[in-house]
């Protein structure tokens, strides 16, 4: 682990108490970054930093009962009263929506509690080097969503036979095979490939095999999504 030249100050907010020393533990081993302020809900969170400002705050995105909220309530407020302290947020939700609004909010870090707790002390050092960071669950969450969110596009551009026609085809069908599968004629298979390349605005085979796999076409095709 990195050894800090300065003395770095956090701050580290979970309703459940069990997590708190999970971090105690673990940053006990690194030399000058010392945990200066600890909370179970944003109420004790506030009074600490307002007694004792902090280069980090890690918090559990959902802590109910606190005067000042939870989630995205609190990280605006964090933001808005102590600008300095760089946001590393603990959550084991699955809606990319809300990662996205956190992130917005101004969240520098989000990590799962479903990944490795070593992934916290990566996220300090990423944050304290003004970059974000993602945990690995979160990351392919966010990705997941992304694909999601294409392949939606794709269906409100395309046909549902046009739809079909270029995933057959992304999968490595040829227009005759395309054609026979679906007992249609090979003249109008390379019209409805032809209408859907238009459609997203590719040019070649090539772009839309990468566009197919990039947008997570094919493996929605296959799961039947």
């Amino acid at each position: 682990m990195i050894a800090f030249t300065q003395r770095i100050k956090l701050a580290v907010a979970d309703d459940h108490p069990l997590v708190v020393l999970a971090i105690e533990r673990l940053i006990a081993n690194v030399q000058n970054i010392e945990i200066v302020c600890r909370a179970q809900d944003s109420t004790g969170l506030v009074k600490a930093l307002e007694k004792q400002e902090c280069d980090v705050v890690i918090m559990d995105f959902y802590m109910p009962g606190g005067e000042h909220g939870d989630g995205i309530d609190l990280i605006k407020y964090i933001v808005e009263h102590h600008p300095k302290a760089a946001i590393v947020v603990l959550s084991m939700t699955t809606d990319a929506d809300l990662i996205a609004r956190a992130l917005d909010a101004g969240a520098n870090a989000v990590v799962s509690k479903q990944d490795r707790l070593e992934l916290i002390y990566v996220a300090i050092v990423t944050v304290l080097a003004h970059e974000d960071y993602l945990g690995p669950s979160v990351r392919a969450l966010l990705a997941d969503a992304s694909s999601a969110n294409q392949v939606d596009l794709i269906r409100q551009k395309l046909t549902r036979r046009e739809l079909d026609v270029i995933a057959r085809y992304a999968r490595g069908g040829n227009v005759t095979e395309i054609a026979r599968e679906l007992g249609r004629s090979v003249k109008t298979i390379s019209a409805q490939k032809c209408a859907a390349m238009r459609k997203l605005d590719l040019s070649t085979d090539a772009e839309l095999y990468r566009f197919a796999f990039d947008s997570g076409l094919v493996q929605a095709q296959r799961l039947g999504v």
